[in-house]
């Protein structure tokens, strides 16, 4: 018998819900602009502090949308925010997200995370496909999905515009099969 973890541990975080006191962290995390263009697809305009705490409140409520927090297990120190959307409960589906600050990237934070993540999705929601994009020059970003077993699915060409180009986006995806088969 396979013996499990903490709830939504990892080996080095833990996913909880989000608490009003994650707001200025969050806030904070939002307004790097680095951070912010690799994470969202909308305008990169900085949204102001009420946008935010709008988003936060009402992202909870949603019965197809779940955010958690990432924070460190060693100083329990907010690091990002990590989630699913879009959820599709007729075909088993949903898209996962996920934004670290940008001093926890690319130390392990982000793969330990969506590790965390799929593995509540597939044991706990019963998805059978757990899918993400990303855009294709995020190199250090679909390596670490890669490491927890997304494959690539697929290329939507030129599909955004950013840095005064238009850029494509990497599908990603991974079935309940292989998650359950990884070695």
């Amino acid at each position: 018998m396979k013996v499990k973890q903490a709830f939504l541990t990892g080996t080095k975080v833990k996913l909880r819900k989000i608490t009003e006191s994650d707001y200025p962290p969050y806030i904070k995390m939002e307004g790097d602009m680095e951070t912010r263009l690799l994470a969202d697809d909308d305008l990169p305009f900085p949204p102001t502090e009420e946008d935010h705490k709008t988003f936060l409140k009402g992202i909870s409520s949603k019965k197809d949308e779940y955010m958690f927090v990432v924070e460190t297990l060693d100083t329990h120190t907010f690091i990002g925010t990590i989630g699913l959307f879009r959820t599709n409960w007729k075909n088993g589906t949903c898209y996962v997200g996920i934004t670290l600050s940008s001093d926890y990237q690319g130390k392990g934070y982000g793969t330990d995370a969506m590790n965390v993540l799929v593995d509540y999705i597939f044991t706990y929601i019963n998805l059978n496909k757990v899918k993400l994009e990303v855009f294709s020059s995020n190199e250090r970003a679909i390596r670490s999905y890669e490491k927890c077993g997304f494959k690539k699915e697929g290329t939507l060409r030129e599909e955004i515009f950013r840095y005064g180009a238009f850029q494509d986006i990497t599908v990603m995806g991974i079935l309940r099969g292989e998650w359950e088969n990884r070695s």
